[in-house]
């Protein structure tokens, strides 16, 4: 038994994304989070860090979303979601999925919070100026990483492409958005329409509109 602890649009979106596209049977569990259910001793037993998600496979909880995807992504190998080893890309991946994971989301978390970052609300207008700043230049890398290819890894789709459409989700907020680089734009709309970010977006109820612009 499969079950993913999310909440919409969170950094269980991914998760959420790799369990429907490798077609394993997998139960959602909506987790109360404007309630503060993340908080509850019973869910903490899951995730100490208090954070959504957590995937549990046969009573063993598993947390942090970039390890959850490579989890999945080794369960269902012949989905090809992460170079094989010794694949020259395989370094490739993971340099790449760690980058969005550390950076690009850690980037994201300050800007969405602010306030958990200073103790003045003078100077959250300006933590929210320096991180649009810092965003876009790691909006730029991908970008460049992206000029030529279908995927972050070229033709081959993998766990970071669904990474990265869940933390362009997030980006939205800041300026400029993601969709002023061209490469960005161009992956978010074609990505926007593959069959497994659909459905997830319908289930978790997310507007695709911004990203079917012209491009």
């Amino acid at each position: 038994m499969i079950r993913l602890f999310y909440y919409p649009g969170n950094a269980s979106f991914a998760p959420h994304c790799l369990l429907k596209h490798v077609n394993a049977e997998y139960q959602l569990e909506l987790v109360d989070r404007l309630g503060g259910q993340h908080k509850t001793q019973e869910y903490l037993s899951l995730n100490p860090a208090g954070r959504i998600p957590v995937l549990v496979i046969d009573d063993q909880p598993i947390f942090e979303s970039a390890a959850i995807c490579i989890h999945i992504a080794e369960l269902f190998p012949s989905y090809e979601l992460i170079p094989p080893i010794g694949d020259p890309l395989r370094p490739i991946f993971f340099q790449w999925l760690s980058y969005l994971n550390n950076t690009l989301q850690s980037e994201l978390m300050i800007r969405h919070y602010p306030h958990y970052h200073t103790d003045q609300p003078s100077t959250i207008s300006g933590i929210i100026t320096a991180q649009d700043q810092r965003i876009a230049h790691v909006l730029s890398l991908i970008d460049k990483q992206l000029e030529g290819k279908t995927f972050m890894l070229g033709e081959q789709l993998s766990v970071c492409d669904f990474f990265l459409f869940m933390l362009a989700q997030w980006s939205l907020i800041a300026q400029p958005s993601p969709f002023e680089f061209k490469n960005l734009a161009t992956f978010l709309n074609h990505f926007s329409q593959h069959p497994t970010i659909e459905f997830v977006c319908q289930v978790e109820s997310i507007d695709l509109r911004p990203f079917r612009s012209p491009v």
